[in-house]
């Protein structure tokens, strides 16, 4: 494998990793109309005359000023709680014929697929400042699932295999399936995916029977959706060594990131706007982009989970080459993202609005109102369902959600055969049913859902699997997923209905 190359400044040139993209994004070509549009932006001519375009004119837009009213955070020590009190306000506003960040008259003519440019400058000064990447260029989106579906495609070929937790977000695995790519689940614990179980599957790969080792690995790192479990520093240098000597990309799937909860807290007193950045980062997990020196990572990032799921708007961080396929697809596709969001986002990292520092501010307090949902679950957990011996609850580091682990060997219609050879992964209890029964009876009976684990199982097969000592997925599928990110009314009320409900079940 090509060595990565390094300067005198210390920073890594990314090696060449053209042999992961799939056959049609090798076939894809550039939109010849969009690629006028990079000549006409590159033209040094002052006055020149454009009878190439096909937009309406900026004098037909309907609008000529588009104010946004946000919570004020310079000098407020708890954003969150003093914006859903009514707290004070701040206007930032987007101008056609005014100065601003992203006027209305720049965001809404036709634009080129990875973003407008004021919008993509201030999202790489805030992933250099945040995950300080070597050589990495950023791509808008919009939002994760776009982002992660054209990943997808960029890399994946009919009969291959990606790899993933073993319990996983299904709306992101079902895409690929269509196109023929299947899915490989390594094994997880606590922790989250096990880097020793990750090798393991690498190396017991038997090409001959499952085509080319798999050569994409997607993961959660951060408050991982469906369990909640966050990696720790030394299992993300492991798989990133381990993604090194495979030759890996990693699609790093982040959109918890910005809520990790029982960390050094960040004094709000802080007036120096970039020691306030410095000390605020210093708080947050390494990620795989920051380590990152072949270029094999590419990170999705996205404003859902921190500003509001209808913004529909992220980017993903990667190399050149990555960046560049991502741009042709889209200007062959979807088309960047929508000017509202661009604008919202550049007004509001820019000089007008809330500046990094600001958003960083928000994020902190976010942080902190999440982490205050977080415990208060735990409270009633233990107080309305722990008592019942039947279930037990995990405390997660980051998300919105806990991984309820149901105790299904002490129901008295709990079911276990011995095994006696075959398929090791093969159910040899009945927990996949009576989790089935009791999802239905909460729901029904109690008026309360989870999500059953058995929905994120990513299905197994003996070719990859260890024989000796392994337990199948669907023996293992013994949790419920609940979310904190409700009311305390709704997170008492849920926690009052398990509980009842799981009485009535184990007495059945």
């Amino acid at each position: 494998m090509e060595e990565p190359q390094t300067d005198s400044n210390g920073t890594s040139d990314a090696i060449d990793l053209s042999h992961h993209l799939s056959g049609e994004a090798r076939d894809r070509v550039a939109n010849p109309l969009k690629d006028i549009l990079r000549v006409i932006s590159e033209c040094p001519v002052t006055d020149l005359v454009s009878m190439a375009n096909g937009d309406p004119h900026h004098s037909l837009y309907p609008f000529r000023q588009i104010m946004y009213e946000v919570p004020a955070v310079r000098d407020i020590s708890d954003p969150v709680t003093s914006w859903r009190n009514t707290g004070p306000a701040q206007i930032i506003c987007s101008y056609k014929d005014q100065e601003c960040a992203l006027s209305i008259r720049d965001a809404f003519p036709y634009s080129r697929a990875a973003g407008l440019q004021q919008s993509r400058d201030v999202l790489t000064d805030f992933t250099k400042l945040i995950f300080a990447p070597p050589n990495h260029h950023v791509t808008l989106t919009l939002g994760n699932s776009d982002g992660i579906t054209k990943v997808f495609r960029l890399f994946g070929e009919k009969g291959d295999h990606f790899l993933t937790d073993e319990f996983s977000f299904p709306s992101m695995t079902n895409s690929p399936l269509a196109y023929g790519v299947k899915w490989v689940g390594i094994k997880m614990d606590s922790g989250g995916i096990i880097p020793e179980e990750l090798e393991k599957v690498l190396i017991k790969w038997d090409e001959a029977k499952l085509g080319r080792r798999p050569h994409v690995l997607y993961i959660l790192p951060v408050g991982q959706n469906p369990t909640g479990s966050t990696l720790s520093v030394d299992r993300r240098k492991k798989i990133y060594v381990i993604a090194q000597k495979w030759d890996l990309i990693i699609i790093e799937d982040d959109p918890y990131y910005f809520l990790q909860y029982d960390i050094p807290q960040t004094s709000y007193a802080l007036a120096d706007p970039d020691e306030f950045i410095r000390d605020f980062r210093s708080t947050l997990i390494p990620t795989f982009l920051s380590m990152d020196v072949d270029g094999r990572v590419l990170r999705i990032d996205t404003f859902s989970k921190v500003l509001a799921p209808g913004m529909r708007l992220g980017w993903i961080t990667s190399n050149q080459l990555f960046h560049q396929k991502l741009s042709d697809y889209t200007d062959s596709s979807t088309q960047p993202p929508h000017a509202f969001g661009q604008m919202f986002v550049t007004e509001m990292l820019g000089e007008h609005g809330w500046k990094v520092e600001g958003f960083c501010r928000w994020l902190r307090s976010l942080c902190l109102d999440y982490q205050k949902r977080r415990d208060f679950l735990l409270d009633v957990f233990r107080r309305e369902v722990e008592p019942t011996g039947y279930a037990s609850v995990n405390c997660p580091e980051a998300g919105m959600f806990v991984w309820i682990e149901v105790f299904f060997e002490r129901h008295p219609r709990f079911i276990r055969e011995k095994y006696s050879g075959g398929s090791p992964v093969v159910a040899r209890t009945n927990t996949e049913q009576l989790l089935k029964e009791l999802f239905e009876r909460l729901m029904n009976n109690q008026g309360v859902v989870f999500v059953p684990s058995s929905t994120f199982a990513i299905p197994e097969n003996p070719l990859w699997v260890e024989s000796d000592g392994h337990v199948p997925l669907s023996d293992r599928a013994r949790f419920l997923r609940a979310t904190f990110a409700g009311t305390e009314e709704i997170i008492e009320k849920g926690m009052i209905r398990l509980g009842k409900g799981l009485r009535e079940f184990f007495q059945d």
